[in-house]
């Protein structure tokens, strides 16, 4: 009786916190932050297989270098898996376009092996002369039923600066050459941010924050949230770089299903105002960089609905 009892008033709590919590979808996000440039990423309105959904990507997603960098054949487009299921507290609507999968064949790890990774320039027609420097990008990942979370893999996110293969893969940044902010799941499904930006005695003290000493990435606030398979999970991912590029006042926050996740502040993404924001970092894969990552079955992730809000305004935090 003690323990049902207990049990039940733990459920109860978590019931009201989930209650308690401030949604906020992502045109509110971006109405927040005063993000009023906007843009999205068009889907094909029939499926298509590896090579013609490659091709399609390239043509209208504007790639940076003009293709696919890493695994294009475990692209395609295909038929909703989820469509009557949503985590999101706003779901998107209903649509008879495709979805976008990615296939990560059994063994792989990094995106050597399996998944996808390339670079989407901001898609809209004045992207040529806009720099921006705050940017909320938003979209729907579904883990498939077999998905095994194993140790870990990445999922897309942001990124920018003049060296467009930096930032990833354990090359860390220098403060002139580029940046990243990915969402990552972790073992049992937890999520964070994985980003490459400048780290700092400071930053790396805070227990919200694991450093790595070898060059790779730094984990922001792991476990603050966790995907769920079989449904759709909405990533609205939020980054404004410092101004001025001297001074640590950066911001990431990322919401999960429209509900606030983590939110960081005091961040130097730059030292140079060499770096903006460039766009869509679609970079998906287990790892890692060894084989303890690897997924042991062929699994699939899908995609939608991506969009983007940016401003010329970086951040304003003192």
């Amino acid at each position: 009786m003690l323990m049902t009892a207990l049990v039940s008033c733990l459920l109860l709590l978590g019931a009201r916190a989930a209650s308690s919590a401030t949604s906020a979808d992502p045109s509110s996000i971006a109405s927040k932050y005063s993000l009023t440039t906007s843009t999205s990423l068009p889907f094909p309105s029939a499926t298509l297989a590896s090579s013609a959904a490659q091709s399609f990507i390239a043509s209208s997603w504007s790639l940076s270098k003009g293709h696919v960098q890493d695994g294009g054949s475990d692209l395609a487009f295909v038929a909703d898996p989820f469509a009557n299921s949503s985590g999101s507290t706003s779901p998107a609507s209903a649509s008879n376009a495709s979805v976008l999968q990615v296939t990560y064949p059994s063994g792989s790890y990094s995106h050597d092996t399996g998944g996808a990774q390339f670079y989407t320039l901001w898609n809209s027609s004045n992207a040529s002369t806009t720099y921006f420097h705050s940017v909320l990008l938003t979209y729907e990942v579904a883990f498939g039923s077999e998905f095994d979370w194993v140790k870990g893999g990445k999922l897309p996110g942001l990124r920018g600066g003049p060296d467009v293969y930096g930032c990833s893969g354990g090359k860390p940044t220098n403060g002139s050459d580029c940046f990243s902010a990915r969402a990552m799941w972790r073992t049992d499904g937890e999520g964070e941010v994985y980003a490459y930006f400048l780290e700092s005695k400071d930053l790396c003290a805070d227990s919200n924050f694991l450093c790595n000493s070898d060059g790779y990435g730094t984990s922001v606030d792991r476990g603050s949230f966790g995907f769920a398979v079989g449904q759709w999970n909405r990533i609205s991912l939020l980054v404004r770089l410092n101004d001025p590029p001297e001074k640590a006042n950066g911001q990431v926050a990322l919401y999960y299903n429209d509900v606030e996740a983590l939110n960081e502040e005091n961040l130097q993404y730059r030292n140079s105002t060499d770096i903006n924001i460039g766009g869509l970092f679609f970079s998906t894969f287990f790892g890692g960089n060894d084989s303890a990552w690897a997924t042991p079955r062929t699994v699939h992730t899908y995609f939608r609905n991506f969009e983007m809000w940016g401003s010329e305004k970086a951040s304003v935090l003192t």
